[in-house]
C-alpha cells in the first residue's frame, strides 16, 4: 500500500509538471500568443531565422519600403516583433496619421457601445443623431441605420468630402448602393450621443487604454484622424488578429468582430464594417461604381483583412499566419495618391512573400 501511494504521488507531480510546462510551449506545441505590456516599451522579439524566412530577401524589402516613402514597418508573428524598421528620419516614438485606416477604430468603438447597451446598429441613425441630420426626405432618412454607416451603404451622395447636412443628399435607398464616403464619421456622433460623452473620451476608456495604445484624434481637413506611433497601430492589429481579445480580456464582442471582418453586404463583398477583405470574388474601390473581378490584393493571403488609409497607411491581419503587418508613411506614389486601395499593396506583398515563403 505504501509503494502504491508513492506511485500515485509521482504520477500527480508529473501531471503538475506537464501542466506547468504547457505555459512554456515546446517545439511540439504551437507557440502561445504574446501581448506586450500596456505600460512599458518592452515588446518580445523573434528572430527571422527561427521562422525559416529568407534573410537575404529582407534587404530588398527594406529598400523597397524606403523608396516608396515609408516611415515605418512592423511584422508581428504570434504577437512578437519579427521585423521593425524606421525610415527617412522617423522614429519609434514619432506619431503619424492613420487616415482612413482609423475607420476600423470607429467601427470597433461602435461595436463596444452596442455590447454595453448604448445603441443597436440595426436602429435608424436619426434615433441618435436626431431627425434632419441629412437633406433627404424624412422617409428616406428613416431608412439609414447605424449599420448602413458601418458598411458604406447609406445611399447618400458621396461626391463631396465634407459631411454637412447640405451635402448629405439622396442618391439611392439605404442598403441598395455601396459607395465609399466620409459619412462614416457620423458614427462618432452616434456613439457620443448614445453614451452621453465625447467620442474620444469613450474611445480612450473602452479601447485605447485597454490595449496600451498612445495617440489622439485630430481635426483633419475633412474628418477626425487618429494619430499614433507605429507600435500602437500594431497593437490594434494584434487585437484584431485575436478577434477582439487582448490577453485575457474580450474588449470587443467576438460575434460583432466576426461580422466586421466578413462581407457586410453583397454589393461589395470585399468590405466588412469599415474593414477591407481579401480573397473575395469581386471588389469595388473608392470613387467608382465599377465592380472588379478577383481578389483585392492577389499577392496577399486570401484570408487577409486590412485597415487601409490614404497615402498607404496599412494594417494587414493574416489569421492563417498569426501575422500582423503595419506600414506608415507618405504616399508610395505621390503623383497618384490613393484613398485606400492602391497598386502598392500588391507590389509590397510581392516583396513580403519573397521573405516569408
Amino acid at each position: 500500500m505504501k509503494n502504491f501511494k508513492i506511485i500515485l504521488i509521482i504520477i500527480y507531480v508529473s501531471f503538475l509538471s506537464c501542466k506547468k510546462g504547457s505555459d512554456n510551449p515546446s517545439p511540439a506545441n504551437p507557440e502561445q500568443m504574446y501581448f506586450p505590456p500596456n505600460n512599458s516599451t518592452n515588446w518580445e522579439t523573434k528572430p527571422i531565422a527561427s521562422l525559416g524566412w529568407k534573410q537575404n530577401a529582407v534587404e530588398d524589402l527594406k529598400k523597397f519600403l524606403a523608396e516608396k516613402n515609408s516611415k515605418s514597418f512592423i511584422i508581428l508573428v504570434n504577437g512578437r516583433i519579427v521585423l521593425e524598421e524606421y525610415f527617412n528620419g522617423h522614429t519609434s516614438s514619432d506619431t503619424w496619421q492613420w487616415n482612413s485606416a482609423g475607420k476600423t477604430l470607429v467601427a470597433t468603438t461602435t461595436g463596444i457601445a452596442q455590447q454595453e447597451g448604448f445603441l443597436n446598429i440595426g436602429t435608424a441613425a436619426n434615433q441618435y443623431l436626431g431627425t434632419g441630420w441629412t437633406s433627404e426626405p424624412l422617409a428616406k432618412e428613416n431608412l439609414i441605420t447605424v449599420k448602413h454607416l458601418l458598411t458604406m451603404t447609406s445611399g447618400l451622395d458621396e461626391s463631396s468630402e465634407l459631411v454637412t447636412k447640405s451635402k448629405l443628399t439622396y442618391i439611392a435607398d439605404a442598403g441598395t448602393r455601396w459607395a465609399y464616403a466620409n459619412v462614416f464619421q457620423k458614427l462618432m456622433d452616434v456613439v457620443s450621443a448614445a453614451s452621453k460623452q465625447s467620442f474620444e473620451t469613450y474611445f480612450n476608456n473602452k479601447l485605447k487604454s485597454k490595449i496600451g495604445m498612445d495617440g489622439f484624434w485630430d481635426e483633419g481637413i475633412i474628418f477626425k484622424i487618429y494619430n499614433s506611433n507605429t507600435r500602437s497601430m500594431a497593437k490594434f492589429g494584434l487585437l484584431a488578429l485575436n478577434n477582439g481579445k487582448w490577453n485575457k480580456e474580450q474588449i470587443i464582442n467576438e460575434s460583432f468582430f466576426s461580422e466586421s471582418i466578413n462581407s457586410s453586404q453583397n454589393i461589395n463583398p470585399s468590405y466588412g464594417y469599415l474593414w477591407w477583405l481579401n480573397g473575395k470574388s469581386s471588389y469595388m474601390i473608392p470613387g467608382s461604381q465599377s465592380v472588379f473581378q478577383g481578389a483585392l490584393v492577389p499577392n496577399a493571403p486570401s484570408d487577409m483583412y486590412a485597415a487601409m488609409g490614404a497615402s498607404d497607411q496599412r494594417i494587414y491581419v493574416i489569421p492563417s499566419k498569426n501575422m500582423v503587418i503595419v506600414r506608415m508613411g507618405n504616399a508610395s506614389d505621390p503623383a497618384n495618391p490613393s484613398f485606400a486601395i492602391s497598386g502598392f499593396d500588391n507590389s509590397l506583398w510581392q516583396k513580403i512573400n519573397a521573405v516569408i515563403n
